[in-house]
């Protein structure tokens, strides 16, 4: 049997992530430049730690990250995310180590509380850990080759790429409209630094297909676009609350796939809360078809030592 080793994930590590991520979650989008920043430069006082267990001859088989959560109101509320094991090295311990890790590292931050997602298959090992399951996540593709056409803008708005929009202006659409996001504690603003670090300057963001609603010189709407190759992840389609109800998350979210499909993008993903009834529709009008369920979990540090 192969020596098993759970260390600090290396910025040399992000190619082997990236190749164990399309095995183990093929509907997943992050490339290597970003896996590589998650690693070497996380956002200021998420104190963000990677793990990843390798065996002989260094092979990368799990991943783990773990985090403070800086997007929410209640203290000491973490999360652990992205365990994954290849699936040819289950059932030996490898994920009880790496969640370990995890664990350990969020009770040395003072976290007490911990989100986690588990797929249907995983929801008996969250369990084994404290976690219950809290919210139901559904995960979409959609072929671009299928897009329906773009419907027309209400009167007065301008759809621009992200690529044109100021960082500071941006960063209080972003903030305002995230208000309401499902989730497993109450919503507060993220710091603007973190958040500079988290979205703004994201390897895999595309400001050029990421698309902005503009009324005035005010951000009604916005559709984020990561990009890998020829597969994009919707990141956050999202309406600033007094401009809801307009069709403008359809229009702005149609406009992004839009231009990814222009530049070789193939097929695009995204995920959201199953209580999000606005969005999944956006997502059916578009053509998307769900490919995976996953759980939102929770758990109290102590009950899980």
């Amino acid at each position: 049997m192969s020596t098993l080793v759970i260390r600090p994930a290396a910025p040399a590590d992000a190619p082997a992530v990236v190749a164990l991520r399309a095995s183990v979650y093929p509907y997943l989008v992050r490339g290597e430049r970003a896996v590589r920043a998650m690693i070497e430069s996380p956002p200021a006082g998420e104190e963000r730690a990677s793990f990843v267990a390798v065996t002989e001859p260094g092979r990368v088989v799990g991943w783990v990250v773990a985090h403070r959560e800086l997007r929410v109101a209640e203290p000491g509320f973490g999360r652990i995310s992205l365990l994954h094991v290849h699936a040819a090295h289950r059932r030996r311990g490898i994920g009880n180590e790496l969640f370990g890790a995890a664990r350990e590292h969020l009770r040395g931050l003072g976290v007490s509380r911990v989100a986690t997602i588990a797929t249907a298959e995983a929801v008996g090992f969250a369990r084994r850990h404290g976690f219950a399951p809290t919210r139901e996540i559904r995960y979409s593709a959609l072929e671009l080759s299928a897009l329906p056409d773009l419907p027309v803008s209400p009167a007065q708005i301008r759809l621009v790429p992200l690529s044109e929009v100021d960082e500071a202006t941006f960063y209080e659409a972003d903030m305002a409209a995230a208000t309401d996001e499902p989730g497993d504690a109450a919503p507060q603003p993220m710091p603007y630094e973190s958040w500079r670090r988290d979205v703004w300057e994201n390897p895999d963001l595309d400001f050029d297909a990421s698309t902005v609603a503009v009324m005035g010189t005010k951000i009604a709407s916005f559709s984020l676009v990561l990009r890998d190759g020829d597969r994009v992840w919707s990141e956050i389609t999202a309406t600033v609350p007094q401009y809801r109800g307009r069709g403008l998350a359809l229009l702005v979210k149609t406009a992004a796939l839009h231009r990814a499909a222009a530049v070789g993008a193939k097929v695009a993903y995204t995920s959201n809360d199953e209580s999000n009834l606005p969005m999944l529709a956006v997502n059916v009008r578009l053509g998307y078809r769900p490919v995976a369920t996953q759980f939102s979990c929770t758990a109290t540090l102590p009950t899980t030592i």
